[in-house]
């Protein structure tokens, strides 16, 4: 995992390399369904392309005239893939309960992003373009020209972290559309340097407030209702001020039940109208001359504009509430508060109040009693989930929105951006982490296409060398020691130089993981996050049924033919640290992996080599005696798990000290891998009986005639060796004075 978080480090502050892509005469591409691409693509006969000559140094620079298409709803909260999508379940709000249709039909809900209306708008609106122009020119005009001169001067670097903050001073100034803004660039690390990032995160939503008049008149019109009628009690000024609206603190009048009411801020669709168009324009203009660029910027604005257009639509942020708690709010340890649709509308939600403090608060979390560390280890298992089991996922990650409560909870807030991971991509990742501990680099590289963070028209010979010589240094540390931040920060800087985008759902998932790392290293500066989510990968790995996830547990499991049984100990022993884990699950995979049937029409090459290995198990369980001898020791629950036909062998000879110590060696890591099993939690004797069941079925019949007939070769082989051996001693006087017996070997024999 640590690569694929650590890949998107690329840098835009960085010098491009000579054969970065340079702007496309037409700058206009569509992808195969026609749709504006929303991620860079290079063109064939570009550097990158597989085949291409070493002078070819020119791509195309993608633009687009359309946002990207965004994820359709299905069903299967855990089976929907696509883009990120602040809505959750596609372009429209879509209320699946009679509260909610109540809910959306309260008033009518603001109109979704289209940079065609707007274009078209403000096209006819030249006097009220000119006035924000000059706004926002003035405002980051400055700041442009100096960034300018620190690249003149050779001192951009240097002044980094000045004009980070001067550029966080400037967003927050020109309101919610450029706040909105800063927070997504925080998440890009393909698009600005580490001390940009770093800055802009703590942009959080400090807007001043509005008229608290504005706000209950918003409140009684949405809601039909005097304010009187609702709420028993209501804070006079709100307790929190966002981009979008401000919170009131409140209490339902009947039920006594205290809320959080959310309420927008007037008038605001259209001024993020305005903003987004102009924001597009300089988009279209960065796109077409800036090359060191690997992302099309126009998308990146699309894409984030619609986005946060539909976060203004208040009754699908409670249908997402609602979709996040069914998914992971079964943990005892989350907290997801609750939607009071009675009071709810496009432009008002109302929610249980959550009382909590922020996780970035840790002098008040200490003082408390409250244990800052398994706070974030909390927050990590359910990122986890998030990431990589249901592929929905929280989109806005800043403390802000994560609460300790008093009984040392984690409560989420805010649901008004979702996001979702592809299928492929959960995927992909795991497989990665395979590739990572396995150092198969070339096979790292070519996940890089599932993950949609190159084209698949580039060529990744090149980065294979690239990839080796950081994580081999890298890698003298533990996968579980790494730090998160300082390897996706080290490997940004290798990267930069090759045409790496980041898609947008990878992005929040880094940020969202490197907030919580960075949270835990100001309580213990030794904390790492991979050490805490190698548990879960160790449990998905071990437990999970899915294809996929099979074919990952075996190729880490077989390295070059053979099986590593400390990396089976080692799985075992980190994947019982997870809450979720339940040794039962492992058994049903290990079965399919001895003796489940090959597939139609495919060839099962991981067949022969499980075979060799229950060869030398079998040997190294009956090794210097009988079937009888070893029920009565340690060895007998994995002696019962023998076919007859293998119990019947004799006692197993060999015929040197070396293999007997290879399978000596092979008995105790069998027993171990025993032992933690049968100890570990959820485990019962009656969780080895589907393996024993196995074995005694008719599929698993070729693979014991395999392996009886795998036993019975290597015993021929070393019965006509010691034959041969001892007609070669007698030849030349083998026996004779000065020939010492081996007392080892005699006794193996």
């Amino acid at each position: 995992m640590a690569s694929v978080f650590a890949v998107s480090g690329v840098r835009a502050g960085a010098t491009p390399a000579p054969w970065h892509r340079a702007a496309s005469p037409s700058g206009r591409v569509a992808d195969a369904h026609g749709h504006g691409c929303s991620t860079s693509r290079i063109s064939p006969g570009g550097p990158w392309a597989k085949g291409a000559g070493r002078g070819a140094r020119v791509a195309a620079r993608v633009a687009t005239t359309a946002p990207p298409s965004r994820t359709s709803t299905s069903g299967d909260d855990g089976e929907k893939f696509g883009r990120q999508s602040s809505m959750g379940v596609g372009d429209g709000v879509v209320p699946t309960t009679e509260e909610q249709r109540k809910a959306l039909a309260r008033s009518e809900p603001p109109k979704e992003y289209s940079p065609q209306r707007a274009a078209a708008k403000y096209g006819k609106r030249p006097g009220e373009v000119a006035v924000r122009v000059a706004q926002i020119g003035t405002s980051l005009g400055g700041f442009i020209l100096d960034v300018l001169i620190d690249n003149q001067r050779g001192e951009f670097e240097k002044n980094a972290p000045k004009r980070a903050d001067q550029l966080r001073r400037k967003l927050t100034e020109l309101g919610p559309a450029f706040v909105k803004v800063g927070q997504a660039l925080s998440t890009r690390p393909d698009l600005l340097p580490a001390q940009y990032l770093d800055e802009l995160t703590s942009l959080q939503d400090a807007l001043p407030t509005f008229s608290d008049a504005d706000a209950f008149e918003t409140v009684e019109r949405e809601l039909g209702r005097p304010l009187d009628a609702m709420f028993a009690t209501i804070t006079p000024s709100p307790i929190a001020a966002a981009s979008l609206g401000q919170v009131y603190r409140a209490t339902l009048i009947g039920s006594g039940k205290e809320v959080a009411l959310k309420v927008q801020r007037p008038n605001i669709p259209k001024g993020l109208e305005l903003d987004f168009h102009l924001i597009r324009v300089g988009a279209a203009f960065a796109d077409r001359f800036v090359d060191s660029l690997n992302t099309s910027i126009v998308d990146l604005v699309d894409e984030f504009a619609a986005r946060v257009f539909q976060e203004l639509n208040y009754v699908q942020e409670g249908i997402n509430a609602e979709r996040f708690a069914r998914l992971y709010g079964d943990r005892p340890d989350v907290v997801v508060p609750g939607i009071e649709w009675e009071y709810t509308s496009p432009r008002v939600i109302t929610m249980d109040w959550v009382q909590g403090t922020k996780l970035s608060e840790q002098d008040s979390l200490r003082a408390q009693g409250l244990d800052v560390l398994q706070l974030v280890d909390t927050g990590i298992q359910c990122s986890l989930r998030q990431l990589l089991e249901f592929g929905y996922f929280h989109a806005d990650p800043h403390p802000g929105n994560l609460l300790a409560t008093p009984e040392g909870k984690l409560a989420f807030l805010d649901f008004g951006m979702m996001s979702e991971t592809p299928e492929t991509a959960r995927y992909a990742i795991i497989n990665h982490v395979v590739h990572l501990v396995n150092r198969d680099y070339q096979a790292m590289a070519q996940d890089y296409y599932a993950l949609e963070f190159l084209d698949e028209s580039v060529d990744v010979a090149p980065i294979v060398p690239a990839l080796a010589d950081f994580f081999d240094d890298v890698l003298e540390a533990s996968v579980d020691q790494l730090n998160f931040k300082t390897i996706t920060d080290g490997l940004g800087g290798v990267l930069y130089q090759y045409p790496f985008n980041v898609p947008g759902y990878y992005a929040l998932i880094l940020r969202s993981l490197t907030v919580l790392e960075g949270l835990a290293l100001t309580t213990d500066p030794k904390f790492k996050v991979l050490g805490k989510a190698y548990p879960y990968m160790a449990r998905r790995l071990l437990t999970d049924p899915r294809p996929q996830l099979r074919d990952a547990f075996a190729e880490l499991l077989f390295k070059d033919g053979q099986f590593r049984w400390n990396r089976l100990e080692n799985l075992l022993r980190e994947g019982a640290k997870s809450d979720d884990y339940d040794a039962k699950a492992v058994i049903p995979p290990l079965v399919e992996l001895i003796v489940g049937e090959d597939k139609p029409g495919e060839v099962n090459t991981l067949r022969p080599l499980v075979v060799a290995e229950a060869v030398k198990v079998v040997e190294a369980l009956l090794l210097g005696q009988t079937v009888e001898t070893a029920r009565s020791e340690q060895l007998a629950p994995l002696v019962a798990l023998l076919p007859e036909q293998l119990k019947r062998l004799p006692p197993m000879r060999v015929g040197s000290d070396t293999e007997e110590e290879e399978l000596m060696a092979l008995r105790a890591q069998v027993l171990r891998v025993s032992e933690m099993l049968s100890s570990s939690k959820g485990f019962d004797p009656s969780a080895m009986e589907p393996l024993a069941q196995a074995l005694q079925q008719p599929a698993a019949r070729s693979f014991i005639e395999a392996v009886i007939t795998g036993v019975g070769t290597r015993v021929t082989a070393r019965l006509i060796k010691e034959l041969l051996g001892d007609s070669s001693s007698a030849s030349n006087g083998g026996g004779g004075k000065g020939a010492e017996p081996n007392p080892t070997a005699a006794a193996a024999r």
